[in-house]
């Protein structure tokens, strides 16, 4: 029985992946182009040494933006702020690490501090409305992503800005010791070629232990199975003792902390520094990789993977002269399919299981009556 629900469940993600190819297919044709030399270009080009760097270093702020939203979503409550909470954590800890200068371990970790901080105070604010207000979480962090936008907006013109002549506004750059080491070294002793014009990020490994501390949080911690508990039955983990209050703060909170870090991959990784141009939309898109990922710490990992592989892949269709939106097309119908898909698979568990149940039912039914 444990097989055939684990079958089912992997039912869900391959018949989503499949339908995404056919309407991405019907797409192509649409616009006059062989679909199987189409996804074959595209292929080709993202198996490559530097492709697949850049797909994991495109992969790391989406993962983390997807572990952000799904501790929320583990509570039922949807942070649609991590685009706000990410980008201004990224402004305040661009300055923070373009003007001091420390032993490098410490430099970087107050850096990460910085931005779990203030991603973790923007998050709260809509917490903090929340419980004391009744203000829905969506309407709150939505206003709030536009209050960061005007107030990143005002810090970078006045207060922040490097140098007040130029007209490209930044945060001062970083110095040698604000920047963590690429990983191409590990890259190649894995039996890749170099990557050409490309590192893969060193931020890589601090994504992988925001994984491992989501899984354990919620996995293995007592706060993990409150929260669990409160998104499945909230009126019956009150009763099991359960702060609903001190629950949708707390989670707010660690849900900005991991927002916060959204952009430290690229600040870390090759900007060095908080630019008018700094990388936009990972907190909306990160919420498709969870919802892609169910939640789960490995899920979101391949969902960000595959987002990462479509957003490189794309570029060779760019110079085909092949539309690349057939690939943000490929990515809102995979997202779309696997909801509808992973519903669908529940409900014939489910239905499975009731039956299971009422079969069972029967058969000791009619074992007490024959020993009667």
């Amino acid at each position: 029985m444990n097989i055939r629900k684990i079958l089912l469940s992997l039912l869900a993600p391959a018949s989503a992946l499949v339908f995404a190819l056919i309407v991405a297919s019907l797409a192509l044709w649409a616009v006059g182009r062989n679909p199987f030399d189409a996804f074959s270009s595209m292929w080709d080009f993202a198996t490559t040494s530097t492709s697949v760097a850049s797909i994991i270093n495109r992969a790391i702020p989406l993962y983390i933006s997807a572990v952000a939203v799904a501790v929320g979503f583990q509570m039922g409550l949807f942070n649609i702020g991590v685009e706000g909470q990410y980008l201004i954590a990224a402004l305040f800890a661009g300055w923070v690490g373009g003007n001091i200068g420390l032993w490098q371990p410490l430099h970087i970790t107050v850096v990460i501090l910085v931005a779990i901080l203030v991603g973790a105070i923007w998050a709260g604010i809509a917490g903090f409305l929340k419980i004391t207000r009744g203000v829905h979480e969506v309407i709150s962090t939505i206003m709030l992503n536009f209050i960061a936008f005007s107030v990143i907006a005002y810090f970078l013109l006045n207060w922040f800005r490097d140098d007040p002549t130029s007209l490209n506004l930044k945060t001062p750059v970083f110095p040698e010791s604000g920047r963590i080491p690429d990983l191409n070294w590990l890259f190649t002793a894995l039996g890749f070629t170099e990557p050409k014009g490309i590192a893969l990020q060193g931020f890589l490994i601090v994504a992988i232990g925001i994984g491992v501390f989501y899984y354990l949080l919620v996995k293995r911690t007592r706060f993990g199975f409150e929260l669990r508990a409160s998104g499945m039955n909230p009126g019956a983990a009150r009763l099991s003792g359960v702060a609903p209050k001190r629950m949708v703060l707390t989670t707010m909170l660690i849900s900005g902390g991991i927002a916060g870090m959204v952009g430290l991959s690229t600040m870390f990784g090759n900007l060095y520094s908080y630019t008018q141009d700094f990388p936009r939309n990972f907190g909306f898109t990160g919420i498709a990789v969870a919802l892609l990922g169910r939640n789960s710490a490995v899920g979101m990992a391949l969902g960000a993977l595959l987002f990462g592989f479509m957003e490189r892949s794309a570029l060779i269709l760019d110079l085909e002269d092949t539309p690349k939106e057939v690939v943000q097309i490929m990515q809102g119908v995979v997202v779309l399919a696997v909801v509808i898909a992973y519903e669908v698979v529940n409900r014939m568990i489910e239905r499975r299981e009731v039956k299971a149940a009422a079969e069972a039912t029967r058969s000791l039914e009619a074992r007490e009556e024959v020993a009667a």
